[in-house]
């Protein structure tokens, strides 16, 4: 599975941004799908995660009500929707998948794409 994220920026404080993320390659079925993300000089983070079909997601708790992931399986995408950003937000975002549940994915994916990076200014 190949996955490429987009949508970053720089944005102020307060502000929106929707991430996304393009599958290709293997069949994107049946795979739960995350985003992490790395801020500078600290280890990366789950950030979101979503099940094949949609209906069971799980969020960070740092990012809880701010932040909505979503997926369209018939084009092959994944979304973060996040808004209310704050300077903390600030990182490199990653789009993950894998063949695990949405309660495994906080240890870790199998696959992972180039980062798109997020900047949120005070």
């Amino acid at each position: 599975v190949q996955l490429q994220a987009s949508g970053g920026g720089l944005v102020q404080a307060g502000g929106s941004l929707r991430l996304s993320c393009a599958t290709s390659g293997r069949t994107f079925s049946g795979y739960v799908m995350g985003w992490f993300r790395q801020a500078p000089g600290k280890e990366r983070e789950f950030v979101a995660a979503i099940s094949w079909t949609g209906s069971v997601t799980s969020y960070a708790d740092s990012v809880k009500g701010r932040f909505t992931i979503s997926r369209d399986n018939a084009k092959n995408m994944v979304y973060l929707q996040m808004i209310s950003l704050k300077p903390e937000d600030t990182a490199v975002y990653y789009c993950a998948a894998d063949h695990g549940t949405v309660q495994t994915a906080v240890y870790g994916m199998a696959y992972w794409g180039k980062g798109t990076l997020v900047t949120v200014s005070s």
